[in-house]
């Protein structure tokens, strides 16, 4: 597992505060690896989920720091969006 995975699962489950996320999520960090979000928290792992998300490692990295809005970086081509966007939505209260 990629050093950039690795923290990007901490800074995650620190955001949820211990609590799980009601659907399930992946995020795929281009070059990296992916990350599941879902009842459990977060951990590395490539499942199956309701949404997918992608992006670059710094677009990532830049949404778990507060610096660049999820919904922000979707609308400029930044984070793509594949599956339900209402989970998808639901990620905002996780990332924000």
């Amino acid at each position: 597992m990629s050093d950039v995975i690795t923290e990007a699962v901490s800074q995650l489950n620190a955001k949820m505060g211990g609590n799980g996320f009601d659907g399930c999520a992946k995020f795929v960090i281009e070059d990296e690896g992916a990350i599941i979000i879902d009842q459990t928290g977060a951990r590395a792992a490539d499942d199956d989920a309701d949404v997918t998300l992608t992006a670059s490692a710094d677009v990532f990295k830049a949404i778990l720091d507060d610096e660049l809005n999820p919904t922000t970086a979707f609308m400029t081509g930044k984070l793509s969006v594949d599956g339900d966007m209402g989970v998808a939505m639901k990620l905002t209260s996780v990332l924000g």
